[in-house]
């Protein structure tokens, strides 16, 4: 057995990190006003093709913010995937706003867009297509039903730094892009994310509710409405700024690991490797895979194997429809959506560092294939 446990994602940090973080330390810029803090907007948003960027504390508060920028409320629909991390809702909730799913395209595990306009009613606020695992979605037929319908397009980009949808990149097509930068991201901050746009409107709305509406022409306390403190510290945003720096060399390396990944495992009768549509650019933020019935063993089975000899892996995200506390909130009562579902039973990702060594990926795929020649041996 592996000692030494091969983990699921870590941050690659380096020298220019520790050197901005140093910087705040000694000038005592250390809290949410700095120098690091609106270069790293300013530059962030125009590599998405934007004119304004608006930190926050996480991608969930990135997300809740874009929303509540648009006046989202009670009474307001706003349009989702099954199949996504529980954040993406729990923003829409945060608003006192209803999601409405739809399921998943078994080709890139992105909303199905064919399967949108049948959930549009008179209470849809906007659309939040998510770029999951880092393919983007499908985003020309988004845009085009959004236009009929006058509606809003926010882009849930947490997973899809640097990924690209005809050339342009992911965060800047609909009206807001919203990133995370959690410490398995492909640039991180630790905790923190952000909010891209080209609407000043927007983006002027998005600054007064992060900093608890506090009134523009002076620092005085007197508030005419409810705000929230999601300002990311310029310690952060050091990190940040020195991520982003090399943001492209990072996502290469997640290209590269797929790549690496999809050379060993290509053969492996059972299970099923992610795919990059002729129109996108894959930034594979996670290398994800399913685990078909043809592998042998269940996709449980399977990643218990692999932690017993020192490679850590998790599941894909359990749809909205299959989640406790949704229930309890009388949402999505007797809703099916068989991919999302699927995805959730046999879907998992493998250790995906941008830092990770070639020889890490081969030993990996080489446990997988070992496993799968035992329960071969054993079942015959």
């Amino acid at each position: 057995m592996r000692k030494r446990m091969i983990p699921v994602c870590i941050p690659l940090l380096g020298e220019k990190e520790l050197e901005y973080v140093t910087d705040c330390i000694k000038t005592n810029w250390i809290s949410s006003k700095g120098k690091y803090v609106e270069e790293f907007e300013e530059k962030f948003a125009k590599y998405c093709g934007c004119k304004y960027g608006i930190t926050t504390t996480s991608g969930t508060t990135a997300l809740h913010l874009a929303l509540a920028s648009i006046n989202t409320k009670k009474g307001d629909e706003v349009i989702m995937p099954a199949s996504t991390m529980i954040a993406t809702a729990f923003a829409v909730i945060y608003c006192g706003a209803k999601p409405v799913l739809v399921d998943a395209e078994p080709e890139t595990w992105n909303i199905d867009v064919e399967k949108i306009e049948e959930k549009i009613t008179n209470k849809t606020k906007a659309i939040m297509p998510v770029h999951i695992y880092g393919h983007p979605c499908d985003m020309d037929p988004i845009m085009k039903i959004t236009e009929e319908h006058e509606l809003y397009v926010i882009e849930d980009a947490a997973e899809a730094h640097g990924a690209e949808y005809k050339g342009k990149k992911t965060g800047g097509i609909g009206d807001i892009g919203c990133f995370s930068f959690y410490a398995n991201k492909i640039i991180t901050t630790g905790e923190g994310g952000m909010v891209v746009t080209n609407d000043e409107e927007i983006a002027d709305r998005a600054k007064s509710l992060r900093n608890l509406c506090f009134p523009k022409e002076k620092r005085v306390y007197l508030h005419s409405e409810v705000g929230y403190n999601y300002r990311m510290t310029n310690i952060q945003a050091a990190i940040g700024l020195a991520q982003f720096e090399r943001i492209d060399e990072l996502a290469e390396m997640r290209r590269r690991n797929a790549h690496l990944y999809n050379k060993y495992l290509k053969s492996v009768k059972g299970i099923t490797l992610p795919i990059e549509k002729e129109w996108a650019k894959n930034v594979y933020w996670m290398y994800s895979i399913l685990i078909e019935d043809e592998f042998g063993m269940s996709r449980d089975e399977l990643m218990n194997e692999l932690e017993k000899r020192g490679i850590e892996t998790r599941t894909f995200f359990i749809s909205m429809h299959e989640q406790p506390v949704f229930w309890e909130m009388g949402l999505f009562e007797g809703e099916s959506y068989p991919v999302a579902e699927e995805l959730a039973r046999t879907g998992m990702y493998l250790p995906s560092s941008s830092g990770l060594k070639e020889e890490e990926i081969k030993f990996i795929c080489d446990v997988i294939k070992e496993i799968k020649e035992l329960v071969k041996c054993t079942k015959t």
